[in-house]
């Protein structure tokens, strides 16, 4: 029969909802890395794999990572994250590029311009055993056995007397957030439990609700617009949480035949219904690009309190 390392089909334990920041002396806390979640298969006499969440093999996408082997001494699996540093900080759009490439010389090429590594979190199988049925504070002690480099990291770990000043740190360095973990907790492949928890530093921005767009499975995406020196110009789309009364409010506006700004040729703005650009929204996500869209936007409701020209563009 094979074992965990041999089968290479971990799927990993996921991240339960968003929840508000706080301390307890029975959780530990770590920084929630900004990257790509993968499960390392570490053999120090054979080699690297690397497999994402769809277990996918990733390693022909991060080749510099190939020899993270090296760095242990026994057969080992770790969760982490697959992650690109740009400007002192992990870049999530960079290893989803990454992620995507196909050409090998193309990736080499990336891979000299932002490198990737590999941050672990957490050991689920060690020289010979599964130790997912041990508890967290345990399956850390294993990670205590890697040796650090520069491609290979282990997930620093807070307890609760640090754990506001960690949270402050992120949001200072503009990093996602941290992870709140319970102690005893136990490691359920691809469940969703209230063990880990996200707690992410999270923004928010006032747009003009300029359209609204149908889509599949019941969904729809409100098209936002700011103004740019007393221009309105297109700020994109926001799906996630447009619903309720704030939604209903919205279709009743009168639709207008035309967009009230320019906006990018595409099949969803053909299918928007365009508005009268009057009424203001708010949505929260994590950081803007560095071509100013937002990552992981949510559609927050509607504010009363402000007139859309208040709306303006930020720096």
């Amino acid at each position: 029969m094979m074992d965990l390392f041999q089968e290479k089909r971990i799927a990993p334990m996921l991240i339960a909802e968003n929840v508000p920041s706080f301390a307890d002396p029975e959780w530990l806390y770590e920084l929630k890395w900004d990257g790509e979640r993968c499960v390392a298969y570490l053999d120090p006499g054979e080699g690297t794999e690397l497999r994402n969440k769809r277990n996918m093999k990733m390693l022909p996408k991060v080749p510099e990572l190939s020899n993270l082997h090296h760095q242990v001494k026994k057969r080992c699996i770790l969760d982490g994250e697959l992650l690109c540093i740009v400007n002192g900080k992990p870049d999530f759009e960079t290893i989803q590029r990454r992620s995507l490439m196909s050409n090998p010389f193309k990736i080499e090429m990336e891979s000299r311009r932002f490198p990737a590594c590999f941050v672990a979190f957490d050991c689920l199988y060690y020289d010979g055993r599964d130790i997912t049925k041990i508890p967290l504070t345990e399956r850390k002690k294993y990670l205590d056995r890697i040796a650090e480099s520069e491609r290979l990291a282990v997930s620093k770990v807070f307890d609760y007397h640090q754990a506001k000043r960690l949270f402050s740190l992120a949001r200072e360095q503009g990093l996602e957030g941290m992870v709140a973990k319970r102690k005893e907790s136990l490691y359920y492949q691809g469940k969703r439990t209230k063990d880990w928890l996200k707690i992410k530093n999270l923004q928010d921005d006032d747009f003009v609700v300029c359209g609204w767009i149908p889509k599949q499975n019941h969904m729809t995406s409100i098209v936002l617009g700011q103004y740019r020196q007393g221009r309105l110009v297109y700020k994109g789309h926001v799906t996630l949480g447009v619903g309720g009364e704030a939604f209903a409010a919205i279709k009743k506006q009168k639709i207008i035949s035309h967009p009230p700004m320019e906006v990018p040729e595409g099949h969803e703005n053909e299918n928007a219904r365009w508005l009268k650009p009057e009424l203001v929204c708010v949505v929260q996500y994590m950081y803007k690009t560095e071509k100013g869209s937002m990552r992981q936007p949510v559609f927050k409701g509607l504010r009363r309190d402000k007139r859309a020209e208040d709306c303006v563009e930020s720096d």
